[in-house]
């Protein structure tokens, strides 16, 4: 565990339809204060206001973009480097897209262009963003490619990236999916949850999914279920402290079941808060068919 870490300060840039929005969202869910399209200069203000006091979140991301005043935002090295003074670690994190991606992804949401008021076409709006946003990418600490990630993966790599592996510790990532989709790729170990009865068959329960307390009511009810949550508790409590180690940052626990809605939720749920409890520092969870 680490003993009174800096609060860390996250600011999510780049390029519009590149997946800043859903960053920012599951940068929420991993337990950051977030704010969308914060005018930059009021970022040391923000910073003054937020991170100060009892209770004050240790954790924060705003998205800062093309719809700030372009002159703004070449002061944002300066009003980075006040944060560096409060106590705060900053980090610039820029997304990216290929161009006839973002044209496609447009085309498909028929969303209007932050710069369309200009009476600019789409391919010079989006010309003109990266124009502008290119000093941001020349001094951003990550830059991250969306051009070949679909929304669901972009949410595990900002789960891995920014809500595992932040300390010296081995940090731990939950996940469901269906067995149907493809075991995930990446995945440590893998449980099959199919051996276990299906909530899927109760016409209540069907709509619902593990994260609901009817779902989970119902399988804990389950003799079979108990036992294959107590067998897993040993033998994560066994062999996960055995994976720490200088090269390895974080592991990922998966669950499958037939439709990655319900045991395999349920799961990733239960296994994961067991661990906050046991005490580990970074834990995160990923539904991979629901999120």
């Amino acid at each position: 565990m680490n003993a009174n870490p800096s609060p860390m300060l996250i600011v999510v840039s780049g390029m519009s339809g590149s997946g800043k929005s859903v960053a920012l969202k599951t940068l929420e869910d991993l337990g950051f204060y977030c704010v969308d399209n914060l005018p930059a200069d009021l970022l040391p203000d923000f910073v003054r206001s937020v991170a100060n006091g009892d209770g004050a979140p240790q954790k924060l991301a705003v998205g800062i973009d093309v719809r700030n005043r372009h002159s703004d935002l070449s002061n944002i090295p300066e009003w980075l480097s006040t944060v560096g003074t409060m106590g705060l670690d900053p980090r610039l994190v820029f997304f990216d897209t290929e161009d006839m991606v973002l044209l496609r992804r447009y085309a498909d949401t028929r969303r209007r262009h932050p710069l369309s008021h200009l009476g600019l076409g789409l391919a010079d709006a989006i010309s003109l963003e990266r124009q502008v946003l290119k000093p941001l990418r020349q001094i951003a600490d990550t830059v991250i490619d969306t051009t070949g990630l679909n929304v669901h993966q972009l949410r595990r790599q900002v789960i891995t990236e920014f809500g595992l592996g932040s300390d010296a510790n081995l940090s731990l990532l939950f996940e469901s999916f269906a067995y149907r989709r493809g075991v995930p790729p990446v995945a440590d170990f893998v449980f099959d949850a199919r051996v276990l009865p299906n909530p899927h068959w109760n016409p209540e329960l069907r709509p619902l999914s593990g994260r609901d307390q009817a779902v989970a009511r119902y399988l804990e009810e389950q003799p079979e279920v108990r036992a294959y949550v107590a067998d897993l508790t040993r033998f994560l409590d066994e062999w996960l402290p055995k994976l720490r180690s200088d090269t390895r940052s974080y592991a990922t626990i998966a669950f499958g079941c037939t439709g990655g809605r319900h045991r395999s939720v349920y799961l990733a749920e239960t296994l994961a808060e067991h661990c906050r409890e046991q005490g580990w520092d970074e834990v995160a969870v990923h539904h991979r068919e629901l999120d």
